[in-house]
């Protein structure tokens, strides 16, 4: 049986999609990881050391809380947020209970995407409403490059100066992130 295949090349940036079933997908490994949308592999941007430093700073903060609050911090998680759609948040928090599933279907407290140079918007758009019908509450921008911090909810991707999360005493500041980029 031939697998159904697709591709898209962009110039000065490499988008490639291949048609595959969600089976396919949970039971193939990648060189760098992918995520699937609507039976297509969506290849993601390697995060460079800027990203890396902003990813270990986040969970250092989330790290200092799990021994007061059920917090469970987990980066690169892959997560099913339906049938046909795997998404791979840079940083996603569950509250109460650790995720059961090694891939979980049920929506953390907290999804936050950390932009690459290569994001283009509507693919990010796209994830964030994905999200957001998932039912996450929180669901958290940080761009690097513009030192912006955003939150996306129904009123669409909003700036903000500080990332907080209420009933939890956490709050993210630019400067915080920032300060050695």
């Amino acid at each position: 049986m031939s697998e159904p295949y697709s591709a898209m090349i962009c110039f000065g940036q490499v988008a490639t999609k291949t048609q595959i079933t969600a089976e396919q997908y949970l039971r193939t490994t990648f060189e760098h990881d992918a995520e699937f949308v609507h039976d297509e592999m969506v290849e993601r941007g390697i995060p460079d050391n800027i990203h890396s430093t902003i990813q270990f700073l986040i969970l250092l903060r989330f790290g200092s809380l799990i021994q007061q609050f059920p917090l469970y911090p987990r980066p690169e998680l892959r997560v099913r947020l339906a049938p046909d759609v795997f998404r791979i948040p840079h940083i996603c928090v569950f509250a109460g209970e650790p995720p059961g599933k090694a891939v979980p279907d049920a929506p953390p407290l907290v999804v936050i995407e950390i932009l690459s140079k290569d994001e283009r918007h509507s693919n990010l758009m796209q994830k964030l409403e994905e999200y957001r019908t998932w039912a996450v509450p929180n669901i958290w921008v940080i761009d690097p490059a513009a030192k912006r911090f955003s939150i996306y909810s129904e009123a669409g991707l909003q700036n903000v100066a500080t990332l907080q999360l209420a009933g939890y005493p956490l709050e993210l500041t630019q400067s915080e992130l920032f300060a050695d980029l």
